[in-house]
């Protein structure tokens, strides 16, 4: 995770500002009052199971749908009152790519560097800075419609940087990668901030991803936020860290041992295993480990939990992100679809 943010993050007018956004599909209420306070230069992370409002609240905040109720702005402009100004300065990369299967991926980016009314020699040099983002090799000057799914998620991401944009929005941008064209998508989004101060906006339901990219995370669960704070904070608003021990002897003197050392907040025998919870498990392990040898009582293997941010979902939402991600629940497809309908 980031341990230290752009010089831009927390200066100036938020990069994207929401109040009690809401958007309704007939009877059902897709986002429900959604606040969000953005600022210039940071990588937030948005984070919740399919269904949850997620790709909704980004569809509006691109102009792709109206809010049924609320406003917001994204880079100091209305996304209902001047939506053509907003489109202009934000990057979009949806899971729904519309890219057209007889262009080539060439011809792709170098029309979009033209809509955005980069020069030729412009657009030539964006390219040049994206074909390592892109990795697709000769395929590039190939008809789209030979790609593979994630070969398709890449050349959108890079079709969502020819212009630079002040605020990029990526919607679960590495669903379907391998884990190395992952890793790329990654370390370019980490590029994008640290060295432009580029404002990103990420969906995601990769516990991994939040937790590495995000300055700030916001839960979404049924339409509404849940909880927003760092990835540590959240993690560490839901309990201590644990050590779990084994031993090859008698537990009780292996707890006495343990039981008064600085940072040890309760120590519990179970038969031959010591369960010890913390207030910082990286700092107090090798005190215990320590004194678990200085007791005598031999150790077979010695483990520290520190809480997830699906521990932080579990507690708020009695379910797993990650289970809600197995079962094939298309929530947020179906939104798309019904949106489609009714819009």
């Amino acid at each position: 995770m980031p341990t230290s943010t752009p010089d831009r993050y927390g200066s100036g007018p938020p990069a994207v500002r929401a109040e009690g956004l809401v958007r309704r599909f007939g009877d059902f209420t897709a986002v429900d009052g959604v606040d969000l306070d953005i600022a210039p230069g940071e990588i937030y992370g948005f984070l919740g199971p399919n269904g949850a409002g997620k790709s909704t609240t980004v569809r509006m905040l691109c102009t792709l749908s109206a809010p049924t109720a609320g406003r917001a702005e994204v880079a100091g402009f209305d996304i209902v009152g001047r939506p053509d100004e907003v489109r202009l300065r934000i990057g979009v990369a949806l899971q729904d790519a519309a890219l057209d299967d007889k262009q080539t991926g060439a011809e792709l980016l170098r029309l979009q560097g033209r809509l955005y009314g980069l020069t030729r020699h412009e657009v030539e040099e964006r390219l040049r800075a994206l074909w390592e983002l892109i990795d697709i090799g000769d395929a590039v000057e190939r008809p789209i419609g030979t790609y593979s799914g994630g070969m398709k998620r890449r050349l959108d991401l890079a079709a969502a940087l020819v212009h630079n944009p002040d605020v990029l929005f990526l919607d679960e941008p590495t669903t379907g990668l391998d884990p190395v064209s992952r890793a790329a998508v990654w370390e370019e989004v980490r590029r994008l901030n640290t060295e432009l101060g580029m404002t990103i906006f990420l969906t995601t339901q990769y516990l991994e991803e939040a937790d590495e990219l995000a300055h700030r995370v916001g839960i979404i669960n049924d339409g509404r936020i849940v909880a927003e704070d760092t990835p540590d904070n959240l993690k560490r608003s839901i309990g201590t860290d644990v050590i779990f021990v084994r031993l090859d002897g008698d537990a009780e003197r292996a707890r006495s041992a343990v039981q008064g050392l600085a940072g040890v907040d309760t120590v519990e025998a179970r038969g031959h295993e010591l369960v010890v919870t913390v207030a910082e498990g990286s700092a107090t392990i090798g005190p215990v480990a320590v004194a678990l040898d200085a007791c005598g009582v031999p150790v077979r293997d010695l483990t520290l939990r520190t809480p997830t941010l699906d521990d932080v979902f579990l507690e708020l939402t009695g379910s797993h992100i990650g289970r809600e991600r197995d079962s094939g629940d298309h929530g947020d497809a179906s939104i798309a679809s019904h949106e489609k309908k009714v819009a």
